[in-house]
């Protein structure tokens, strides 16, 4: 090997440095170089970086069904595979599933104050606070609102049976100076039952920020005089909140009939709560309201919980149908008949 004298290691040391020293800074004026002679890309790309966080959303739907046989006898001893759940004709695995669901329930109570009611607010105040005590547990919430000329917030969620409680006792007919049906004779403007501002506000304002089960319960005779929404809006703000409406229809014949007005309330009614999963209950008189009461406190106990994940997995907005059945038998399933997918 030849000889290397101890001057030119010490001469090749200080190159070797040298060199390192402006090698970053080429390597630089390259990468620069190269990246203004490419063209201009037509799309941004998004890239990982240690700062990136990798975001998988899946959605799961919810479904809440209520069985009866062909005698109308609720049936509650049915399993998983006993179910079939199809969203837009499309099959869907079922995820989860339970029977007598434990969910926590968000419940709100929506009742009638507009002078239509003044023969039966009485007992419904009574038959409301016993549906109350009976269904809510301490995991369970409730608000109270009540509507006529306008709609009114009396008590937000609670858990504390009490101040429910106080809150039902301090409901009362709103005597308005105004009429609040349309006097036919003489056309005047009416305006004092705003039922579809309340189902509006009540699943906008209140129960679309809830999870788990949310029951809303109407107690109305069904007319609706003055709302600002629609009837269809209404509709659309519940089943965006994933809200399932009972309707206990209560009315007082006479006030029509002294009035000389047709009373239609029961198709909006029945609409609006088949449409969620709920279902709407025609009573008339202190017992009869008592077992309405009873009815739905019945079903929210005896409650299928089927979830799953779609197949669909666009996130545009779109209302999808959802079905569900029993696969053997004589059954009728009452759940809601879809759902608005999450918008990007």
């Amino acid at each position: 090997m030849e000889h290397v004298d101890e001057k030119s290691w010490e001469a090749f040391g200080r190159y070797k440095a040298g060199l390192l020293t402006i090698l970053p800074i080429i390597l630089v004026a390259l990468c620069l170089f190269s990246l203004d002679s490419l063209p201009a890309s037509p799309q941004k790309q998004d890239c990982l970086t240690p700062d990136s966080t990798l975001r998988v959303t899946t959605t799961v739907v919810n479904v809440y069904a209520i069985v009866r046989d062909h005698k109308g006898r609720i049936v509650s001893d049915l399993s998983n595979d006993d179910f079939e759940l199809r969203e837009e004709s499309e099959l869907q695995p079922i995820r989860y599933f339970s029977r007598e669901t434990s969910t926590p329930l968000s419940l709100g109570m929506v009742i009638d104050t507009s002078r239509s009611q003044e023969g039966v607010l009485a007992a419904e105040k009574e038959e409301a606070k016993e549906f109350v005590r009976e269904v809510l547990s301490s995991k369970d919430q409730a608000f109270l609102s009540r509507f006529d000329l306008d709609v009114e917030l009396l008590q937000d969620f609670t858990s504390d049976f009490a101040s429910f409680s106080r809150a039902i006792d301090n409901l009362e007919i709103n005597y308005a100076e105004r009429p609040l049906l349309t006097d036919p004779s003489s056309g005047a403007s009416a305006g004092g039952s705003h039922l579809y501002d309340a189902v509006f506000l009540a699943s906008n304002e209140l129960m679309k920020s809830q999870v788990g089960r949310k029951v809303l319960v109407l107690v109305t005779d069904g007319e609706d005089q003055g709302s600002k929404v629609s009837a269809s809006s209404a509709l659309a703000a519940a089943e965006k909140a994933d809200v399932i409406i009972y309707c206990v229809a209560a009315s007082d014949p006479e006030f029509y009939e002294l009035r000389g007005m047709p009373f239609k309330g029961d198709s909006a009614l029945r609409r609006i709560s088949e449409r969620t999963g709920g279902r709407l209950i025609r009573v008339n008189g202190r017992q009869n309201t008592a077992a309405a009461f009873g009815e739905i406190a019945k079903e929210l106990r005896t409650e299928y919980f089927l979830g799953y994940s779609p197949t669909n997995l666009r996130h545009d907005g779109s209302f999808r149908k959802v079905r569900v059945r029993v696969t053997h038998g004589n059954y009728r399933v009452q759940t809601r008949h879809g759902y608005y997918s999450p918008k990007e």
